[in-house]
């Protein structure tokens, strides 16, 4: 990969680590990935970072679902699960495949330039 690429990456892994709606998870898997940069265990660690970015990242439909669900009223509150079922319905009218929080965003522009940590 080159230096650019990897600068990138690099860049959008601390602002995924310093999101507020990032999991514990998706942290450590990032933090081993910065810590394998230039070693052996690079590849090893790109690969579980990918898979937990996949499996984190939340495709906007199943926000609106949860959103709208009982559970989301419980986990927002009933006034804030609402706002963002409304937020999210409209960044899907505009094209969004995912969520746009903080952790998300970073995740989407980070798989983006999957193909590049995988080599």
């Amino acid at each position: 990969m080159n230096q650019e690429a990897l600068q990138t990456i690099v860049e959008k892994t601390h602002e995924l680590m310093n999101a507020h709606s990032c999991c514990k998870e998706a942290k450590a898997a990032a933090q081993a990935w910065l810590d394998a940069i230039g070693t052996e265990n690079e590849v090893a660690a790109a690969k579980r970072y990918v898979e937990e970015l996949e499996a984190d990242i939340m495709p906007v439909d199943q926000l609106i679902a949860f959103a709208n669900s009982d559970a989301g009223a419980q986990v927002f509150g009933a006034n804030t699960a609402k706002q963002i079922a409304a937020h999210a319905a409209e960044i899907k009218a505009a094209g969004a495949k995912y969520c746009d929080c903080p952790a998300c965003a970073a995740a989407e522009a980070i798989l983006e330039k999957k193909a590049l940590l995988l080599k």
